[in-house]
């Protein structure tokens, strides 16, 4: 009875040392398969500030980006915070080391003052989400000489 436990006792032990190891192998191989997802490297900055400039005027500007990952980069879905803010990215995937960019354009039509708008771009990326930004002072237009006889 004592030679049964005995040979129960150790028969566990050997399988959680080898249950154990295998668990670190898994650890190494997920850190390796992270390593590899496609990144998103800004090329530039991820703020823009445009200036000052008069209501109505129309600002584009270029983020260009890199894929460093080793994996094709698939940007699902672009957000912008305001819909005067409209992005055009890569539908295609982004293939590893290639570089692309997003250009987007605000609209300041019927907006003054300082702006700050946030553009939020969604990949198949480790965050999932990158934001960027575009920022300035937009001077207000001058109101007509029939808006202020009223």
């Amino acid at each position: 009875m004592k030679k049964a436990s005995l040979i129960t006792f150790l028969l566990g032990i050997v399988i959680c040392i080898f249950g154990c190891s295998g668990n670190e192998k898994k650890k190494d191989d997920s850190k390796i398969s992270d390593s590899k997802l496609p990144t998103i490297t800004l090329l530039d900055s991820a703020s823009f500030d445009f200036g000052t400039i008069n209501e109505g005027e129309v600002v584009e500007h270029t983020f260009n980006f890199k894929n460093e990952g080793a994996y094709p980069l698939i940007i699902n879905n672009i957000t912008s915070s305001c819909g005067c803010t409209t992005p055009e990215w890569p539908r295609d995937p982004v293939l590893s080391n290639a570089a692309s960019s997003i250009k987007v354009r605000f609209d300041s039509k019927n907006k003054s003052g300082p702006q700050a708008k946030t553009i939020t771009v969604y990949a198949n990326t480790e965050p999932s989400n990158y934001e960027l930004r575009l920022k300035g002072i937009v001077n207000a237009a001058a109101k007509a000489a029939s808006d202020s006889a009223k």
